[in-house]
């Protein structure tokens, strides 16, 4: 297959799009659904938010804007589906989403309860689910203003699926009218259709489809020595594996220049949590929603309660806690039961 991108430029002759918008407004939430009309929908997207309304990154953190469409098949109808495993939410997942985003309304499409069904081992995620809105809100300027959007399906519910019988669910079922996916993609029973397939399949059945480069690592040190084949399907490209080597490894810098930002650690706070003092606290591994960096010591860290900066800190990974200490300010009044608190690392 050539490196370059590949692109159909059919569309899907079948159902009117209705391309959707979730927005929250105050407590509860609105669904609506933009329909018939690509640009249109494009437009209500622009800006986070309905036209002539702009919301600033403070007003997303409070939930005013639902980032997820879950399992509602609605939803996506319309839409342009990126795949793959979502995970770390990396450099090279953000280049699917800005592709999508050139042709629709981008969705990532993500598989769950694989873990379950493979019998593979739990492991926390490199993203805390709390904090994946935040992440993709901050891809909408590489994405035309567009906040990319979730949507789950169930694994078990496909896994026995060809790759034809694939490609048909999304045409005709989920009504998508396009789909992008990257280079190394396999998809079907046992992973038995590649890019090339995926590309002659969604033409056949009149879906737009785009097949993106490999987002290379350019660390000059990576996780595991420059250039390190960690795996079969290894070229030497942004991965959720080497992302989890590099946290492994306490490499900050490079988990940040793999993800793009900094790694942010989210812990939930509950009556496990010890004050020594009233500038440092104690926290049990087992408040952690996400995936640690390796036990060591980072300084120039910083601390946020739900989403509010709280100020710069320092922190000592070990076996069994955390130690996180305020480099200024004190922890009074800030750690209540059911609160979130963040670290972003570096």
């Amino acid at each position: 297959m050539s490196a370059s991108i590949l692109a159909s430029s059919i569309f899907s002759p079948l159902a009117p799009l209705r391309s959707c918008v979730c927005l929250n407004e105050g407590r509860s939430g609105v669904l609506r659904k933009a329909k018939n009309n690509t640009h249109i929908a494009r437009g209500i997207f622009s800006s986070y938010g309905s036209q002539g309304t702009k919301l600033t990154s403070e007003d997303m953190s409070k939930d005013k804007f639902l980032i997820d469409c879950v399992t509602d098949q609605e939803c996506v109808v319309g839409g342009i589906v990126a795949l793959g495993k979502f995970d770390a939410l990396h450099l090279g997942h953000r280049e699917l989403a800005i592709q999508a985003s050139k042709i629709g309304i981008p969705f990532l499409l993500s598989f769950v309860g694989m873990a379950e069904v493979l019998g593979w081992p739990s492991r926390p995620p490199v993203v805390a689910k709390c904090d994946r809105k935040r992440v993709l809100s901050s891809w909408a300027p590489h994405c035309g203003n567009v906040v990319p959007l979730e949507f789950e399906v169930e694994f078990s519910n496909v896994r026995h699926l060809t790759p034809r019988e694939f490609v048909e669910k999304l045409s005709k079922d989920l009504r998508v009218n396009g789909v992008v996916a990257g280079e190394n993609y396999r998809f079907g029973y046992r992973a038995s259709g590649d890019a090339r397939e995926l590309v002659n399949l969604c033409k056949e059945y009149g879906l737009d489809v785009v097949i993106v480069n490999n987002v290379m690592d350019k660390s000059q040190e990576s996780a595991g020595g420059n250039g390190k084949v960690i795996n079969s399907g290894d070229k030497g490209q942004v991965s959720s594996t080497r992302v989890r080597q590099a946290l492994a490894m306490g490499d900050m810098e490079h988990v940040a220049q793999l993800l793009g930002r900094k790694h942010r650690l989210v812990l939930s706070v509950n009556k496990e949590w010890s004050c020594p003092s009233s500038k440092r606290v104690l926290v049990p591994k087992s408040c952690m929603l996400n995936l640690p960096p390796g036990d060591g010591k980072f300084d120039g860290c910083t601390l946020l309660v739900d989403d509010i900066l709280a100020g710069p800190c320092k922190v000592a990974i070990t076996p069994e806690n955390l130690d996180i200490q305020l480099d200024s300010g004190n922890f009074q009044n800030m750690l209540q039961d059911g609160r979130f608190v963040g670290i972003e690392f570096g």
